[in-house]
């Protein structure tokens, strides 16, 4: 998945303004203590993320 899909799927599900917002500051128990941007900037890969972000907030799985 690209970066670029990755981010209008989180905009599509939190809404562009909140999107960054939970991305920077929910720490995420799935992405091993991380929040979105601090597993990217790790190196996980963005389906991985977007995966756990889906699993974590009940994503709708037409929306995953």
């Amino acid at each position: 998945m690209r970066l670029t899909i990755f981010w209008e799927r989180m905009a599509d599900h939190f809404g562009a303004a909140y999107a960054d917002s939970f991305a920077r500051d929910h720490v995420m128990t799935e992405l091993g203590g991380r929040t979105v941007h601090e597993a990217l900037d790790a190196g996980w890969e963005a389906k991985d993320v977007w995966r756990a972000v889906c699993a974590a907030m009940d994503v709708p799985a037409e929306r995953r």
